[in-house]
């Protein structure tokens, strides 16, 4: 096994970290869907278990990704910012039931491996986090906004004429 393949059971129960930091094109999906393969992600992962019991990885990555604005198709950086709980069920219908009994959206269960490939982890996290329709906050080019005229209520018009 090479440093990022672990055993998530094992690694979760001895409560184990890792850390690291990835080129971009190392990631062959996430290089085939961003607009460049330039830049890296960092991310670690931190083994334990959940309140209810349960193994788990805290997983954090963070980075910017190369994407196309949709609106005014040139290149932007896209910020990756994601701290993610994985709780660790031992197959598919595991993995239901333990979804059930935790009943939070905010985590994910996932199926546990005796050689889990961390960076397949951060590659799938990276995808779920871009846009579908990846956009600039404001396009270079764009004019500023200006705010509307504040225009006066036709009913305050017609109180001052009754006035």
């Amino acid at each position: 096994m090479n440093a990022t393949t672990v055993d998530t059971f094992e690694f979760s129960r001895l409560g184990e970290q890792r850390s690291g930091v990835t080129p971009v094109a190392s990631f062959g999906r996430l290089s085939a869907e961003a607009a460049d393969a330039g830049g890296e992600l960092r991310w670690s992962f931190s083994g334990g278990k959940h309140r209810m019991g349960f193994s788990q990885l805290i997983m954090k990555v963070d980075g910017e990704v190369g994407l196309i604005c949709q609106r005014c198709l040139s290149p932007f950086r896209h910020p990756i910012d994601s701290e993610t709980v994985l709780v660790l069920a031992r197959d598919d219908a595991d993995a239901d039931e333990v979804e059930q009994k935790l009943d939070d959206e905010s985590i994910d269960v996932i199926v546990g491996s005796a050689a889990q490939d961390l960076l397949q982890l951060v590659e799938d996290e990276v995808l779920l986090e871009m846009p579908l329709s990846p956009r600039h906050t404001s396009c270079p080019g764009d004019a500023p906004q200006v705010a509307p005229d504040k225009r006066e209520s036709p009913f305050a018009v017609l109180k001052k004429l009754n006035s």
